[in-house]
Order: C-alpha cells, then structure tokens, then sequence
C-alpha cells in the first residue's frame, strides 16, 4: 500500500468515526444549527399554513422628537432561506394604522393570522395600548384592517375558541392614568370576523400576556401567571367561576409584571407551566407544575424542577408530545447574558422528568422566540429590542433538531386532504404504514414573550389501510379549534415524518 493511499484510508477512518460519534451524541441530545443571519430581531413570530414564517421587530423609534414605526414585518422561506418584505400599507383601509409591537395573535379558522392591539401610534409612551386589529392573509402576503375593539390593548392574549370566535384578554390601555390603566374585560370576535363582543360582566385584573386556553368543558382556563387560575365563561357578556379558582404556587404572586415564566397545554385539557420569577428582584426559579383540567377536581402539582433556573424562556410542543425548552436566564436583572442558559431542555409528560439537550451558541432572553417547522425542527431566534444587560440585539436565528430526528429514517406521507371536518376518518397515504405507532396533529405557532398563543396538540386515532392509514379528526371542538394544524405520522423508533397541514373546519 502507498503511504498516499495510507493516510487517505486513515483521515476517511477518522472522519467516518468522527460523524458516527456526532451522530450518536445528536441521538440523545439533538444538535444546532449555526445561527442565521435576518433582516430583523424576531420579537414576534408564526408559522403560516404554508410553512413560511412571518415575524416582526420592535419597530418604534424616537427620532428627535419624531415617532418613526416601523416594525419591519417579514417572511422567512426555511425551505430556500428567502426573505420577503410584507409591510403594513398606512393607511390601511382608508385609516391610519397603529404599530403592532407588543400585541396578541393567534390564527382565524381560515388561517389568517390575528393581530390584536399594540402600541397606539402618536404616544411616545410604548405602553399605550392600540384598540386596532391587523388581519395578515398568507395566500398572497397582505395585510387588512379587522374591526376596533372597545379599549387599547398591549401585551394582550389571543385565543382561538372552539367555536371559531377568538377571545382578547388582558393588557395596559393607558399608562398616563394614575396607575396604568389595564384593559379588565375580555373581548370575543365573531367567527365571521365582523365585530367585538365585550364580556362586561368578566371585569378582572389579569397579569400581561396571561397564559389563556379554550378548556375541554367549553370554558377558556386562565393558568397564569400569577395565582387564583380558573374558568372563564365567555358566554353571553361573561362570567369568571370564582367558586373554582386553583392555586399554583411557583410563580409571580406579588408583582404584576409576570411574563417571564412560560405555559403549554401539552394534552387535552393538561397544562404545564415553569421558570419565571416571584417578584422583580426574586431570583428565576427553576420549578415545573401541572393540572388536569379533565380530573373531577383539578389541581396544580409540582413535577421535577428543570436542571436549570429560567426567565424568558420558551416552551415548544413537539410531534412526538414531548415539550422542548429552550432560552432564558438563570439570574437577575430584568434580561442578564451573564446569566443565559444555552442548554435546551426536554420534558417527557409520560415521567414528568426533564432531560438536559445539546447548547446552542447564542444568549435569547427577553423578546426570543422559538416555533415548531414543519419538518420537526424547532427555530429559535430574537432577543433584544431593548438590548439586555451585557447583551446585544440578535438579528438571527438558530435551528435545533431535536433527537428524534437521529432515530434512522423517517416516515413519509405522500398525500393527505388540505382540510377535514370533525370526526371525520380520512386517509393518509404512506408507504409506512405498517411501521406506524403514533399519529399526531399539532396547531401552528404564533408566538411572543414567551407564551405561544397559538399552539396544541391532538394525538389522533388511526388504523392500517392498506398502503395508508385511515386517521380520525377530533370530534370535540374544544379540544382542538377550528383552523390549520400539522399532520405528522411517527415511527416505533420516535421519527417523525414531515408535516402534512390539514385544515380542520
């Protein structure tokens, strides 16, 4: 043998038993993306039901006196990495248009996605809140003005209902007041989208960015932050269940400025929350708790902590049900680098542990985000906006695939409807059926300050047909609201398949 051919041989030995080694530490900790460089600081950000991204900055600036608003709305191809601006016309519909930094939104069952409320253009005080509402349509990526709601909104909840209506909570109206005015009463737009009802009779102070869920009984369940969790009736002009209120005791009791923990319904009716703080100067915990709402008489629970103590972090529901964490600090103040976690975490609802997972390479603390792709990664980006203590803003992304994308091939679905109604058995073609253990659907992200407001999960009914699987929609609506969700088909060994989105109507 030549000693040419004798260090080729070694260097491909030592560069198979490198990637094998790789590939094996990814099976159980998941591996990185390098980071991505973006146009703009990702402070809002949602998956469309075209698998495109659309997100938006902090776009109010002080030019000498001048209120500049320009939030940079764009969307963001995974699939060829291309960047599309998709800015906001002002005037919209014939009226001036306020800036969506800080609002709610969720999607419509037609997949629109809903912007509600924000900062009120001509305040030079970013808290004001905005009555407006932006309609984005992802068909052809353009904006429309929705109806005004009664009062401003910033740091609002949108949730999506059941019965197609969607439900605004929460948020400041007007910070000049004596004590920042918040907005205590709920709205619901029609699901024809035309006009606010107003829940006058559901006057309650609720922390920012509350963590709000549409609840199997038909009520919405408030679970946070904060104590005295409970029901919602949004029936009618509205009515909270005092009578049932549950207590959960990790998080933010004292203090209104309480969106630092996060919260995910991770099954029917089954809630987590974790991290946060107790106060403003508290230390961020590391605490995880959980609640039933199916039980006869819920309650929270306390589970095993989390390895690290977080705020600002985020909670990412993942096809095969498991829920991954990713960002925050472990120290104070408000937005500290020197105290970033960069380990991303993994909670298994079925033992209620949480394993620690592969690092990334960038801090993402107040205003980052992270949402579910189709293709069973997780993209994570923003952080800054206004720039944290020892940190800078982040105009990129990082992309994270979790271990069960290391687990050997993937299913694949070659064909599923674009839309089915509930109850329905329809058929998703797959040369992997026989191999077929779990069926999931999960709904779009749509997600800001740590609270997706947008997702769930469904773990769907199926059987063998043939070449296929005949799979059966929920029949529950409040179990699973009416608009786009992704279709995913998982192996015995954890692989998921890419996403089909289905529409549910």
């Amino acid at each position: 043998m030549t000693p040419q051919r004798k260090r080729f041989l070694t260097l491909l030995t030592l560069t198979v038993c490198c990637f094998n080694s790789i590939t094996v530490k990814a099976q159980s900790t998941g591996q990185w993306s390098a980071p991505i460089t973006w146009p703009i600081v990702t402070v809002h950000m949602s998956v469309l039901p075209n698998g495109k991204i659309l997100a938006w900055q902090h776009g109010h600036h002080d030019h000498g006196g001048v209120i500049e608003d320009h939030p940079q709305p764009t969307v963001w191809d995974p699939n060829s990495g291309a960047f599309t601006s998709v800015d906001i016309p002002n005037p919209l519909n014939g009226s001036a248009r306020d800036e969506i930094y800080c609002p709610g939104h969720a999607f419509m069952p037609n997949g629109k996605l809903l912007v509600v409320g924000g900062h009120a253009k001509g305040s030079n005080n970013e808290f004001y809140g905005s009555k407006q509402t932006h309609l984005f349509d992802y068909q052809n990526n353009s904006w429309s003005a929705g109806p005004d709601m009664r009062d401003g909104r910033w740091y609002p909840t949108v949730t999506a209902l059941g019965d197609g209506t969607m439900l605004a909570t929460a948020g400041y109206m007007d910070p000049a007041s004596p004590a920042f005015s918040d907005n205590l009463f709920p709205e619901v737009l029609s699901a024809s989208g035309a006009s606010w009802r107003h829940l006058s009779s559901a006057q309650r102070l609720l922390p920012l960015y509350p963590w709000i869920y549409q609840a199997p009984n038909g009520k919405v369940f408030y679970a946070g932050p904060g104590p005295n969790t409970g029901y919602l009736d949004v029936s009618g002009t509205g009515a909270w269940d005092t009578s049932t209120y549950f207590t959960n005791y990790g998080y933010d009791r004292n203090t209104h400025n309480t969106h630092r923990g996060t919260s995910v319904m991770y099954g029917d009716g089954k809630i987590l929350i974790a991290g946060g703080t107790h106060s403003n100067e508290a230390a961020p915990t590391n605490s995880a708790e959980v609640i039933n709402l199916n039980a006869a008489s819920p309650f929270w629970r306390s589970v095993s902590p989390m390895a690290f103590p977080r705020q600002h972090l985020n909670a990412t529901l993942l096809p095969d049900g498991k829920v991954l964490v990713t960002g925050g600090t472990r120290t104070q103040p408000f937005s500290n680098a020197a105290g970033a976690v960069l380990a991303a975490e993994m909670w298994d609802p079925v033992t209620e542990t949480w394993t620690t997972l592969a690092s990334m390479s960038r801090p993402r603390l107040h205003h980052s985000v992270a949402a579910l792709l189709p293709d069973g990664r997780v993209v994570i980006g923003g952080g800054g906006q206004p720039t944290g203590e020892g940190d800078s803003d982040h105009q990129d992304v990082e992309i994270f695939s979790p271990p069960y994308l290391f687990k050997g091939n993937r299913p694949t679905i070659t064909s599923a409807p674009a839309g089915v109604a509930y109850g329905q058995q329809f058929l998703v073609n797959t040369p992997d059926a026989n191999n077929i253990k779990k069926v999931t659907w999960v709904r779009l992200s749509s997600m800001t300050h740590g609270f997706n407001q947008n997702q769930r999960i469904n773990f769907l009914s199926f059987t063998k047909a043939g070449n296929g699987l005949n799979v059966t929609a929920p029949s529950n609506r409040n179990l699973c609201p009416p608009g786009h969700y992704m279709l995913f088909i998982l192996k015995s060994n954890g692989a998921p398949s890419v996403a089909k989105i289905i529409q549910i109507t």
